[in-house]
């Protein structure tokens, strides 16, 4: 069956010769199976030449049903046909869109919640052009028999090969094979659905000196794989299109942000804008409504704090859909008014304006409007606005959300009147019986910044007696309310009251080592001191330090000062400057060493943890000229194991750290130039590559590390380390592996390598790297115990223990 030719737009060149768009001569549909194709030429022998290739087997016809008894029809492809009956042409594509359309998302947003999934597009299928046909010669018009016995040998064995012996059985062919017989090859796997391999062919017959870039057969093979959901593949081929100046046709932009969209990995979220956006401006496309709409939700059930950071975008995909003459839902009206409560700056005008434009429309304001009204009346403090929008919220639901109340509370801390917010909260106890967490962190919050401390410690009593978690930050905003009114007996009781309830945490230390330097307990401030140092999840920081620092001065204790001035410099802690005043009078013999900085400079045990950092995938990020140079550290936030790792990196590296720039996901340090030599080995290109040296650098330490920032354990017990290189530096990592008695296996997947130590090896590995393992992980790591805290990625690869395997053409 015949899809429908798209048109091919010129790009940056307007010498760039135009692909034609007339129909091109039709192809029979091949099987995969064998049993077919004697049945197949014997048809076609009792036509002409002209006549066997335009043979159509229809997929609902007996014979396709004797040879693909199992086949779904909604992927069955048949690229050629004469037929005229546009119906059928029309029927495919909407088969395609509707697969598109019916995808699921894999996660819900806690706070966002959508009254029902959006409104049904408007039947617009038929104006979504799928992409050219391929015209492509058959085996029996090649004039030589040995052309079209090795051919058809290509296609019979190419699909049962792994992909590093497909490579090798085609590089043998390279003496005699042409485009014209690649692309018949490419095209009999697409016929097949081993589109897999037909990628892998693809990808061969690039690198080839005749290869003349095929517009109709990389957009096929880029829509095939975008509706596998493999959208690396398919980015790379739609690139492909891109950099030889001409347009992907308008399914190909569809699929492939549909593709995007149907992966929960970090960044395709980012990568659908981006390809959406060039299909507008780029391609100059009208998008369909679904795919407005999925656009749209993907934004919406983010979550949060990422999420709003998309209101530019989702302010675009409105004003699309505005402009298209689209009929707008009122999620997309509630979803728009819901990014806008999250900024930090809120635009009342333009929330107007949608309340208004929804009135406009006939859509009620439903929960979610008016909760969102609340959030941006509790940031701008706005009473009265608040007051009529709670009217309006008892008046639609019976049931308010918790978060509604905690809004409220804060309207009206914001204007001072801290009793009102208390007479929100016991109007929540009188109707429900107890409160949520979140609206005693708030209350608490309000009385303490009120200095209510009774009524602060009264609530703080129904808190704990509730159960609820966690109690951390209340307990923190109590601490700093009784240090603030000098009740530092309270204090020391709340404190002891968090240690009783909670983990131990490096902020409720920090603030009673305060109090008990500002009463003048040293004795006690450093106990306090060494606790910190010996618990792994707490140690102590600069803040702790010149605090110490601080009372040692005051108390005249100049000794003590001297060494815990001598102990930051060796932590490259920073010294607050009141107290270098103070130093320089007291250290007058070292006067000239306080006055000159810090010399910042890695110890060696933070060099191997930063090789295996970067190995694991720590990223360098440089300026315009290459002389400053800056670590960034990204952590997966649903990893148990990246959120202790994110503690120990902020203590091993406090120094270098620049702390205003600090998020849940991310830390990253000063722009230093001491970072170069690290920038030119592991990111020379602002890419990363495996260093030539590397097999020198792997101590246990730098594996210990890899393992910790990259690596993950499966739950069979084996250990996988993912790297991002080229495949000689991996051979170099393998090598120096084995010398240390250690037989690992490699796949490629995803874009990166994985580096698998299975059974025994996993064992021998965890030996070596043992004693550099953070004291928190070790139980996660371990590989004789199993874990749940995997990456999604990590659990697809699937080691042959009987070999390495290599896949240059499975990298992005």
């Amino acid at each position: 069956m015949q899809l429908n030719s798209g048109p091919v737009k010129p790009f940056l060149t307007p010498f760039i010769c135009l692909l034609s768009s007339l129909p091109t001569p039709v192809k029979p549909y091949l099987t995969r199976m064998r049993t077919a194709i004697s049945l197949l030429h014997s048809l076609s022998a009792s036509f002409p030449i002209h006549h066997r290739r335009r043979l159509l087997i229809h997929p609902t016809s007996p014979l396709c049903n004797t040879i693909h008894p199992t086949a779904n029809p909604h992927r069955t492809s048949i690229f050629h046909t004469r037929s005229t009956d546009q119906s059928s042409v029309s029927h495919f594509v909407e088969q395609l869109a509707g697969d598109d359309e019916n995808w699921e998302f894999d996660k819900d947003n806690e706070l966002f919640n959508f009254d029902a999934c959006f409104g049904p597009s408007v039947d617009d299928s038929q104006n979504l052009k799928s992409s050219p046909s391929i015209d492509v010669k058959e085996l029996d018009e090649l004039p030589e028999q040995w052309r079209r016995s090795k051919l058809a040998w290509l296609c019979k064995e190419l699909p049962s090969h792994k992909p590093a012996t497909l490579v090798r059985i085609l590089n043998a062919q390279r003496k005699w094979v042409n485009q014209d017989d690649m692309t018949y090859v490419a095209v009999h796997c697409m016929r097949i659905r081993e589109n897999e391999t037909g990628f892998r062919v693809y990808k061969w017959m690039i690198q080839q000196h005749w290869f003349r870039f095929d517009f109709s057969l990389a957009t096929k093979l880029a829509d095939f794989m975008g509706k596998e959901r493999k959208y690396l593949k398919c980015r790379e081929i739609f690139d492909d299109i891109v950099n030889h100046g001409l347009i992907p046709t308008e399914y190909t932009f569809h699929i492939l942000i549909i593709s995007y969209l149907s992966s929960s990995n970090r960044g395709c979220l980012d990568e659908a804008c981006v390809i959406y956006n060039r299909m507008i401006q780029l391609g100059g496309y009208s998008p369909r409504l679904s795919l407005h709409n999925s656009l749209f939700k993907a934004i919406l059930t983010a979550p949060a704090d990422s999420s709003k950071r998309y209101l530019n975008q989702a302010e675009f995909i409105f004003h699309q859909m505005v402009t298209s003459g689209f009929k707008i839902d009122k999620d997309i009206y509630s979803g728009l008014i819901w990014l806008h409560s999250y900024q930090d700056k809120i635009d009342k005008e333009r929330i107007a304006s949608l309340r208004a434009e929804m009135q406009l429309s006939g859509i009620e304001e439903n929960k979610e409007v008016l909760v969102s009204v609340l959030r941006a009346c509790s940031k701008e403090g706005e009473i009265e606005e608040a007051e009529k929008t709670w009217k309006m919220l008892l008046n639609s639901t019976q049931s308010v959300p918790s978060q509604a109340y905690v809004y409220k509370m804060e309207v009206y801390a914001k204007n001072g009147e801290y009793m009102r917010s208390l007479e929100v909260f016991k109007s929540i106890q009188e109707q429900s019986g107890s409160a949520s967490t979140s609206v005693f962190h708030k209350i608490i919050e309000v009385l303490c910044k009120a200095q209510a401390a009774e009524l602060a410690e009264s609530v703080m009593k129904d808190f704990i007696e509730s159960g609820k978690k966690p109690l951390m930050p209340s307990f923190i905003d109590l601490m700093n309310l009784h240090f603030t009114l000098g009740m530092h007996d309270k204090l020391e009781c709340t404190f002891f009251q968090s240690l009783e309830k909670c983990r131990p945490n490096r902020t409720i230390y920090n603030i009673y080592l305060k109090s008990l330097v500002h009463i003048g307990n040293l004795e006690k401030a450093e106990e306090i001191l060494r606790q910190m140092q010996n618990l792994e999840d707490v140690g102590v920081d600069s803040k702790s330090c010149n605090t110490i620092l601080r009372g040692y001065l005051d108390g005249r204790g100049y000794v003590k000062a001297e060494k815990m001035y001598a102990l930051m410099k060796e932590k490259k802690y920073h010294v607050e400057p009141d107290l270098i005043e103070n130093l320089e009078r007291v250290l007058s013999s070292n006067e000239e060493v306080v006055k000159n900085p810090i010399i910042l400079k890695l110890s060696k045990e933070q060099r191997e943890a930063l090789v295996g950092l970067l190995l694991g995938g720590l990223k360098i990020e440089s300026d315009e000229k290459r002389k400053n140079h800056m670590l960034v550290f990204k952590f997966n936030e649903n990893s148990g194991v990246h959120k202790v790792l994110k503690r120990c990196i902020c203590n091993e590296y406090n120094e270098w750290l620049d702390l205003t720039s600090e998020k849940d996901d991310q830390i990253t340090t000063i722009s230093h130039s001491y970072f170069g030599f690290y920038a030119d080995q592991f990111w020379p290109q602002g890419q990363p590559v495996i260093p030539k040296l590397i097999h020198r650098w792997l101590s246990p330490r730098v594996l210990a590390y890899w393992y910790m920032y990259g690596g993950y354990k499966t739950s069979s017990g084996d250990i996988l380390l993912k790297i991002k290189g080229s495949e000689d530096g991996v051979n170099r990592i393998v090598k120096a592996l084995e010398k240390k008695s250690l037989t690992c296996k490699v796949k490629c997947k995803g874009g990166f390598f994985w580096i698998g130590l299975l059974g025994r090896n996993s064992i021998w590995f965890w030996k070596l790297v043992d004693p550099y393992i953070v004291g928190d992980l070790k139980d996660l790591l371990k590989p004789e115990h199993l874990t749940s805290d995997l990456k999604e990625e990590s659990q697809t690869i699937d080691f042959d223990r009987s070999d390495s395997d290599y896949s240059e053409d499975d990298a992005s």
